[in-house]
């Protein structure tokens, strides 16, 4: 495996378990965080969203190769999380390419 693929991996991995300890990743004698206000960054919201989505693809594969999911419950669980990801890499290039506009204005 190269390296850099393995490295994205193991971030993939870190930020994964990030969200799902309660904590949001902090160690044990880190100070307790302050509750997500309600009205929260909804850009905050559509990253965890995304990330939901993801878990749940990967959940239901792995149900499906223990034997405990049909293949099609997999195959919509995987179709959304393709659609997800398309979307969030999407989105990104659009503020790319808006970032890239700006630097280009003359001041």
């Amino acid at each position: 495996m190269k390296l850099a693929t393995f490295q994205a991996a193991q971030g993939y991995n870190l930020a994964k378990t990030a969200l799902k300890s309660p904590t949001g990743g902090a160690k044990p004698g880190d100070a307790a965080p302050a509750a997500p206000a309600q009205d929260a960054n909804p850009a905050f919201k559509a990253v965890h969203d995304v990330a939901a989505t993801l878990a749940k693809g990967e959940q239901a594969s792995v149900n499906y190769m223990t034997g405990k999911a049909d293949p099609h419950s997999v195959v919509e669980a995987l179709a959304a999380a393709e659609l997800a990801v398309e979307t969030a890499v999407t989105v990104r290039d659009k503020v790319v390419e808006a970032y890239q506009e700006l630097i280009r204005m003359p001041v």
